[in-house]
């Protein structure tokens, strides 16, 4: 039996904009396209979403510390060329864990194929680029015949707060992979890293 795909607890906007004083807002953006090609002319594609690698080594989407889409789209601008988002591109607000009271709200916008390649480009000549963002990825959402390489490998690495269960999330809810393949990934995501500490610190016999 495949292992549950693993959710933070999640409010509503409305509910996430009562909070008081003592709550920050951190806004993030998933940008995504249909891809409809094929790896090695049999693995469809079928989205291409991107994540960016920050300066601290984790992966993590585009984010902003304002007021809720004025302040995510700064960062967008400052980073990933003319977007912008509004309210219709809201998908979710979630409960970080930790001693920091911080509500993570996420974004959702979909592009053409094109228009994020032209994306991947721009981000090279932005300010922060090699500073604060050391480049932008795209997720595999295919797993190989291995059941390990595309998605699960991806999973194996580190993400900053909550951006990989925002990225379960909003491939589940979007629909943009079924459930019981995320959960699929989770698993072999999960038995690799534990693999690979058992090499690490093997038990003494």
């Amino acid at each position: 039996m495949s292992a549950a795909v693993p959710e933070l607890k999640q409010i509503s906007r409305v509910e996430a904009m009562r909070l008081g004083p003592g709550w920050s807002h951190s806004c993030h953006a998933m940008l995504y396209a249909a891809n409809p090609g094929q790896l090695f002319g049999c693995i469809p594609m079928r989205f291409s979403v991107l994540m960016q690698m920050l300066l601290d080594g984790l992966l993590g989407f585009p984010e902003g510390f304002w007021s809720l889409e004025d302040g995510l789209n700064r960062v967008l601008g400052l980073g990933l060329g003319c977007l912008c988002l509004t309210e219709a591109d809201y998908l979710s607000s979630h409960l970080t864990e930790g001693p920091h009271r911080v509500m993570a709200h996420l974004y959702a916008l979909q592009l053409t194929l094109e228009q994020l390649h032209a994306m991947e480009i721009s981000v090279v000549h932005s300010r922060d680029h090699s500073l604060e963002v050391l480049g932008l990825v795209r997720v595999p959402l295919y797993t190989q015949k291995d059941r390990v390489g595309g998605f699960p490998n991806f999973l194996s690495n580190a993400f900053i707060s909550t951006a990989k269960y925002q990225l379960l999330f909003a491939l589940k809810v979007l629909n943009m992979m079924p459930e019981e393949k995320l959960a699929e990934a989770v698993a072999a995501a999960t038995e690799k890293q534990k693999k690979a500490l058992e090499k690490l610190f093997p038990s003494s016999s």
